[in-house]
């Protein structure tokens, strides 16, 4: 049957159970959809090591790219998780919406890496040399544009596990658009 069970601390691997030790000492808890992920003893690490890989965008740029891969991915969870973190690292709730939306008028330089990454998200890598190229005239690099993808993989897969799971939402859920 693939009904997915929050598994509890005790039910988990000794390595994820030390990571759930850290997760609720830096969030106050540990997230629904991180621990279904630990029902593998590699999951959760693996994961969180690719989220916390090294960037050059900020966490405002980072949750602003999870915003709008999550729209396009229709992960309704994720929408919830990073209207939270978005709302943390300076987004406004209406800015959060208009990105999710598919643009950021307020910054014009969110306002690319919005697009970018939504193309990215939708047309499953094939974005165009318009939209690459007005990312890279708004003074972002090659090289970020490679990141952006690592970056929009990272939220796909989590979306993916939310979509399979279908855990309960633990974040106030984000406004319906």
């Amino acid at each position: 049957m693939a009904n997915f069970k929050v598994p509890s601390r005790s039910e988990v691997s000794a390595n994820n159970q030390e990571i759930f030790d850290n997760l609720h000492k830096g969030l106050g808890m540990v997230p629904n959809l991180y621990a279904v992920m630990a029902l593998s003893d590699s999951a959760l690490g693996n994961y969180l090591s690719f989220q916390n890989a090294k960037t050059t965008f900020s966490n405002k740029e980072k949750q602003t790219v999870n915003l709008v891969v999550s729209q396009v991915n229709e992960c309704s969870y994720c929408q919830a998780a990073h209207t939270t973190l978005g709302k943390m690292n300076g987004l406004t709730e209406e800015q959060t919406i208009e990105i999710r939306k598919g643009s950021a008028p307020f910054d014009n330089k969110l306002d690319v890496l919005v697009k970018l990454a939504k193309e990215i998200t939708a047309k499953k890598g094939f974005a165009s040399t318009e939209t690459i190229d007005a990312f890279i005239n708004a003074g972002y690099s090659k090289g970020q544009v490679v990141e952006l993808v690592f970056l929009v993989a990272e939220k796909t897969a989590m979306n993916y596990v939310h979509a399979i799971t279908k855990v309960e939402i633990d974040f106030p859920l984000a406004k319906t658009i």
